[in-house]
């Protein structure tokens, strides 16, 4: 059987989108201005709940958590174990509110658990400090202080959550 020249295009098309879906989607993240990326040996579930573990005991709370690993796996797509973690506190956000409303925007500030090919997964955030540079014209230079401390805490639940 001989097909039409549209048919052909049309099925070499849905090949390659099957290809693609049935693909691991990589994990690896590329160094980015304002963000601190640190591979690590733990594997993915370690990682994330050492995360969580080390949330708490910087005084801090997971406020948002979301990723798409669950949903696809639903689908019956696999794709590498990927989470955002949503962090802050209640002191630091009245802190910044009093400093400026729009700043507020960026909170939580999120770490970012992906899994590698290699079954490790990394830890990434953007630094608070990064985060609300951009209302530091606005706030003010005590904008920047809060951000500094939070650059602080953030480095210290990274550290936590790495370590072996």
């Amino acid at each position: 059987m001989v097909l039409p020249l549209a048919q052909l295009k049309r099925l070499a098309a849905g090949l390659l989108l099957a290809a693609t879906l049935a693909a691991p989607v990589a994990a690896e993240i590329p160094a980015h201005e304002g963000w601190a990326i640190h591979a690590s040996t733990k594997d993915y579930q370690t990682l994330l709940a050492d995360l969580k573990a080390a949330v708490k005991a910087q005084n801090m709370g997971v406020v948002t958590e979301a990723g798409p690993t669950g949903a696809a796996a639903a689908r019956g797509i696999t794709i590498p174990g990927n989470r955002v973690v949503g962090v802050f506190a209640n002191d630091y956000a009245v802190q910044i509110l009093e400093l400026s409303t729009a700043a507020m925007i960026e909170a939580p500030i999120r770490f970012y658990v992906t899994e590698e090919e290699d079954g490790t997964a990394t830890l990434s955030y953007k630094t608070p400090s990064h985060v609300f540079a951009p209302y530091v014209p606005e706030a003010g230079e005590k904008l920047s202080a809060v951000a500094t401390r939070l650059d602080a805490v953030f480095s210290a639940i990274a550290t936590a959550a790495l370590r072996e």
